[in-house]
């Protein structure tokens, strides 16, 4: 079993929810982007997700774009990300998950990229916008290189798409909340505990859940729900952008917030 799941199974056993932080990489500076993730490690992340910045990231909301166009523009590509990857890895107890697009790790090329963020200490891989007919391959090369990747269920899938992407699945699952993109929502609508349970009732893949879960009453009821951890990206990036903090305001208030979430997902059952 890979690290992302081994984690999340070990949570569910001890009746927790994993926290799963998202950060654009590089954002909103190389620097401030390595102390965040050492931050969010010290202050309970199980597992972050590290974002690779793209020009047309559909599946996220517009503090994620705005992230991504900065880093973009601070000329952050693969090559910053896996030097990022390279200085943290190896000195943060959380595995850290790649986030990426489908088109740049075309462009990079599969196999190349997929050894990369191996090489340099990546134990996921999530894909939100691969399409599962061509998940194969993927899946067989994250397999030589320990690499776990993760399958989105979309809120609207059919249970004969499920079936499909259960049948593919490596590992773990990520699913998606609600239709729509990323972001700060004022509520979550949590019929999702259906679909989840629907899911746990055919298979014994470890679940997390993501897409607009943003403050502490929302993170302690999706906790209550069938999953075992929780994805939040856009208050974290939010925390990142304000411009009234220092550098030490900024990973004062992640530290935190990232305390404040882990305090109510902690014994969910």
């Amino acid at each position: 079993m890979n690290k992302v799941s081994q984690i999340l199974n070990t949570c569910s056993i001890n009746s927790n929810c994993a926290l799963i932080p998202f950060l654009t990489a590089g954002y909103p500076s190389i620097d401030l982007s390595i102390k965040a993730l050492f931050v969010l490690d010290s202050y309970g992340a199980d597992i972050i997700e590290l974002g690779i910045p793209y020009s047309d990231a559909l599946a996220d909301g517009p503090l994620i774009q705005n992230s991504s166009k900065v880093a973009l523009e601070h000329g952050i590509r693969i090559d910053e990300v896996l030097s990022i990857l390279q200085t943290v890895s190896s000195k943060l107890t959380a595995p850290i998950i790649i986030f990426s697009y489908y088109n740049p790790i075309l462009v990079r090329g599969i196999d190349k990229f997929v050894m990369e963020i191996s090489l340099a200490g990546a134990k996921g891989l999530i894909i939100p916008d691969l399409p599962i007919e061509e998940t194969d391959y993927l899946v067989y090369l994250c397999g030589i290189y320990d690499i776990e990747l993760i399958l989105f269920i979309a809120p609207t899938s059919s249970y004969d798409r499920i079936s499909i992407i259960l049948s593919k699945s490596p590992g773990c699952l990520y699913l998606v909340s609600s239709t729509g993109v990323t972001g700060i929502r004022s509520k979550i609508d949590f019929s999702i505990n259906k679909l989840s349970s629907y899911i746990k009732s055919q298979t014994d893949k470890s679940i997390m859940l993501g897409f607009g879960i943003s403050n502490t009453i929302q993170a302690s009821q999706a906790s209550q729900s069938n999953i075992d951890g929780i994805v939040i990206g856009s208050a974290f990036i939010n925390i990142l952008s304000n411009p009234y903090l220092d550098y030490k305001g900024i990973l004062d208030a992640l530290g935190i917030f990232c305390l404040n979430i882990k305090s109510v997902i902690t014994s969910k059952k």
